[in-house]
Parts: C-alpha cells; sequence; structure tokens
C-alpha cells in the first residue's frame, strides 16, 4: 500500500462552479474556479482527493464561514456533511479543478448537487489529499476499479510516459459509460450488465498473465471486491505491500459516513487475515 503523507493541517476552500458536461449517462463533470482557488496545488498525485461540504438542509451558517464555529453553535444535525471526491484535474494556469461525480438520479447527496449545479454556484471544500503516482521505476502498472476509481485511473494513465507496460481494467455499468483516456494504454472497459459490482474485476486480475519484473499497482473501488483482488495480489503474486495501494472508496449498503465509520477497523481485519496467509 503506498504510504500515507503526515497529516497536515486542512485547509478550507471556497470555489465558483464555473461550467458542467455530462460525460456519460451516469457521470457528470464539475469544473471549480475562482478566487478562492488562489491557494490551491494538487501536486504531483494522481489520486488527489477533495472532500466536499454540503449544508445540512435548510440551514444558512454565518459568513465568512468558520467550520469549528459552526460545530460550537449548531446542533450536530446541522452541521454539513462531507463527501470526498477524487480530483480529475487541476490547471493551475486558469486556476481550475475538475471533479467528475458517479451520479444515479436522486440518490445520494453530491451526485444530485452535481447535476444542479450552474456556473456560479459556490461549494466549499478540505483538501487535497493523496499518495498515489505511477511508479517510473516499475517494470509494468497494473490499474483496476469501478466508477468510484475511473478518474484517479484516468489521471494515472494519462501521467505515464508513452510506452509504458500497463494493464488497466475499469467495470463500468455497460458500454455507453465508457470514456476517452488521453493515453495509449489500452485500457480494458468490463460491461457489468446484471452481475455484482466488481466480479469482472476479479475475474479480470485472476485471469491476467502477469509480466515479469515489479509491479507497481492502484486497486480501488466497492470494498467487497477490493478485498478480493488484493488477496490474489498479497497471498498468490506475492506482491509487496509497498508496491500497493489498494483501498475500498466505498461499500455496498453504507453511505461514505458509515463506511467511513467502519473502514479503518474493516482494513485492518483484511490485512491481518491476509498478511497472514501471504506469509504462510
Amino acid at each position: 500500500m503506498a504510504e500515507r503523507p503526515g497529516r497536515k493541517p486542512r485547509k478550507l476552500y471556497s470555489a465558483q462552479v464555473v461550467r458542467t458536461e455530462r460525460l456519460t449517462p451516469h457521470m457528470q463533470r464539475v469544473v471549480l474556479g475562482g478566487a478562492g482557488l488562489a491557494g490551491f496545488s494538487a501536486g504531483t498525485c494522481t489520486d488527489h482527493y477533495v472532500k466536499l461540504l454540503f449544508p445540512a438542509e435548510g440551514v444558512t451558517y454565518p459568513e465568512p464561514f468558520d467550520l469549528e464555529r459552526v460545530r460550537a453553535e449548531f446542533p450536530r444535525e446541522q452541521w454539513p456533511v462531507t463527501r470526498t471526491y477524487t480530483v480529475r484535474s487541476w490547471d493551475p494556469e486558469h486556476r481550475e479543478l475538475t471533479v467528475d461525480f458517479v451520479i444515479h438520479g436522486d440518490e445520494g447527496l453530491a451526485g444530485p448537487w452535481a447535476l444542479r449545479a450552474r456556473p456560479g454556484d459556490t461549494v466549499r471544500f478540505f483538501g487535497p489529499g493523496g499518495a498515489y503516482r505511477p511508479d517510473a521505476t516499475a517494470d509494468w502498472h497494473l490499474l483496476a476499479g469501478d466508477e468510484s476509481a475511473l478518474p484517479a485511473i484516468a489521471a494515472a494513465l494519462e501521467a505515464l510516459p508513452r510506452g509504458a507496460v500497463a494493464h488497466a481494467f475499469v467495470e463500468v455499468a455497460g458500454p455507453e459509460e465508457e470514456q476517452k483516456i488521453d493515453s495509449d494504454v489500452e485500457v480494458t472497459w468490463l460491461h457489468r450488465g446484471d452481475r455484482p459490482v466488481g466480479e469482472r474485476l476479479v475475474d479480470a486480475v485472476r485471469g491476467l498473465a502477469f509480466p515479469a519484473g515489479r509491479v507497481h499497482a492502484f486497486v480501488h473501488g466497492e470494498a467487497g471486491w477490493v478485498k478480493e483482488v488484493r488477496r490474489l495480489l498479497r497471498v498468490e503474486h506475492r506482491v509487496p505491500r509497498e508496491d500497493l495501494s489498494i483501498s475500498g472508496y466505498w461499500r455496498v449498503g453504507h453511505d461514505e459516513d458509515g463506511w467511513q465509520a467502519s473502514k479503518r477497523e474493516w482494513n485492518a481485519r483484511v490485512e491481518a487475515e491476509q498478511e497472514g496467509a501471504s506469509a504462510a
């Protein structure tokens, strides 16, 4: 797993919607800009993420916005809710931050906001975090993810030098959800159809004839299938932990609040089980 840098004080940014674009039936792009991004920098990680703040319905917070003041003066049910999203790209020259949202109609919080977003709308966020970038010294790269990891996988592929050896598997609902990525790596698009999320990804990684040499892997998405791919890599292929960036971005049956509350314990249990098996 990629080593996480030490925690830094979180900085709150305020940005305005510049434009939006429907990329596919279930992916909405929102480009943010404005003077509030003057001090923002996304660095070199390709899995940079931001934590967007959404106000509680019907609640107006005093200006200038101060989260600590809100938490001190408002009941907990009126605190803003955070949702974590990958930075698809950052353009420092034009000071524009691009974030892609998986949408399912009115389901969820961030997706409906992205659908309704209009130029001039304001959104606040903390960030960026992130720890992964394709290792230039690796012999080859493995990238696997569902829709939630597509922005990070696309950013990683676009960061790879031309001619790099990489196998990229992305599972989406169907062919209408495929996207164009500016890379010479041929992405294997896996169409889920009616199968459980991640099942085709597990099959694809299991069936891959691993090239010779050291692999650097990025595997993210729904926690259930990520757990199985982690076992394949650590136990069956003996890939060292330091050559893996692997985590469940979400989990079936949980919203982000519920998943984040249990994620650390889940990951620790999975890691302990699989590390024991890999050492056997």
